[in-house]
């Protein structure tokens, strides 16, 4: 089939998908989950073949914990689509509404998009966490993932097809897009047939999509998170925070990148988390006077610091005060999350204004910015732009909203 009939489909199935109950589309949902369960030795032996190929090509070991699937995490796919039953239907929510003077009512009404294209890398969770989303939203589902978890993709969207019809609903509100770059291009140049477009993944890839689509583009960003330790910081807590924030999964977008330090916490805390990082296999790329707390730590070029390692890799730098911390994230950001680890309120409060990103932590691991850790369920990514959404891309995120007017005759004079 190709992509334009594809489009087509997905349109077609849009149509339906907009006028399904709640239940329905949650019974569609538990039956995805029960399809994704019951094809999990199928998934497992598809992705064990899309590992052995990018192990072969020297994939960095970080994109293949990307790629890869566990028993735990295909049940985990299979639980987030659960959860996505479990939570309320956006579609229908009247966001704000008034009587006018002449006795016209007007609401404004969340309602989906459409058919929503999303290009993605590597992770296939992503495939069933999109279209379960998507679907709860009442949106169709046009997946572009990425060549090297092909063979993941198709056994998992075959699952989710299958569940989808179990409950009455049209396969094709969920639908994996192949082939090669031609097929990317004439996705983002599908204006009219998809009503919007979702890029997950490097920045190569958002920029791509974003510079080059004719079709809206919601942005997901690349995560250079910083973590800034306070002068007034617990240091127990800080180091705590610091391990989990880079090395409990470095492969995500929420991970952090780069750790900033107070001149006068410095002395204390370097040695410390030095010691504790290289414990946990985890390369300091740092400055000088990072550099003079321990022989391990790599000499940091100036770009690293706009960096997004995802693995066990880190840019460290030590600042004179919380000026030169925000200063430093303000040029070196990419908007995604960020953090400050203090005692001090007024800081607390300086950096939580300041700072412009779609999520700014206190005293907490950045691993926490993520649509599930926020009650939301899955999530389709975290967006860094300002229009549309921002953060964590849920299901209220997945609607757009129309105007109501109800009368009873009224005419405009």
């Amino acid at each position: 089939m190709s992509f334009s009939d594809q489009a087509v489909a997905a349109k077609d199935a849009a149509r339906v998908l907009v006028t399904a109950s709640r239940a329905t589309k949650d019974a569609a949902l538990a039956a995805m989950a029960d399809a994704l369960l019951a094809a999990q030795d199928a998934v497992l032996t598809a992705n064990a073949a899309d590992i052995a190929r990018a192990e072969a090509s020297g994939t960095p070991a970080s994109l293949i914990d990307r790629l890869r699937l566990t028993p735990e995490r295909v049940a985990g796919m299979a639980d987030g689509l659960r959860q996505l039953a479990g939570l309320a239907d956006p579609v229908g929510d009247v966001v704000r509404g008034w009587t006018n003077a002449n006795g016209v009512t007007v609401r404004q009404v969340r309602v989906p998009f459409g058919v929503v294209g999303i290009i993605y890398e590597a992770r296939p969770n992503v495939t069933a966490d999109a279209g379960g989303i998507c679907l709860k939203s009442g949106n169709a589902a046009l997946l572009r993932g990425s060549s090297s978890a092909l063979e993941s993709n198709r056994a998992i969207i075959a699952a989710l097809r299958e569940g989808v019809e179990t409950a009455g609903l049209p396969a094709d509100a969920v639908q994996l897009v192949e082939g090669g770059r031609e097929v990317t291009a004439e996705m983002m140049g599908a204006r009219g047939l998809v009503d919007v477009l979702i890029p997950r993944g490097g920045a190569g890839l958002i920029n791509a999509v974003v510079e080059g689509s004719k079709v809206p583009v919601i942005e997901t960003g690349t995560g250079n998170c910083h973590l800034y330790v306070d002068a007034s910081a617990d240091q127990a807590v800080a180091l705590e925070i610091l391990l989990n924030a880079k090395t409990q999964r470095p492969s995500v977008c929420n991970a952090l990148e780069t750790l900033l330090v107070h001149a006068d916490a410095a002395p204390t805390f370097l040695p410390r988390a030095l010691a504790a990082l290289a414990d946990a296999g985890v390369t300091v790329h740092g400055t000088p006077e990072v550099a003079a707390h321990s022989d391990a730590v790599v000499p940091a070029t100036e770009d690293e610091f706009d960096d997004e390692y995802l693995s066990l890799d880190l840019a460290c730098a030590v600042v004179s005060d919380l000026d030169a911390a925000l200063t430093h994230i303000r040029q070196h950001s990419t908007g995604h999350s960020e953090t400050i680890v203090t005692a001090d309120l007024a800081n607390a409060e300086r950096f939580t204004a300041e700072v412009d990103a779609a999520a700014v932590l206190v005293n907490a691991s950045s691993r926490f910015v993520d649509g599930g850790e926020f009650g939301f369920g899955a999530e389709i990514g975290i967006s860094t732009q300002k229009l549309h959404a921002r953060g964590p891309m849920a299901l209220p995120e997945m609607t757009s909203t129309k105007y109501i007017l109800t009368g009873s005759g009224q005419t405009r004079g």
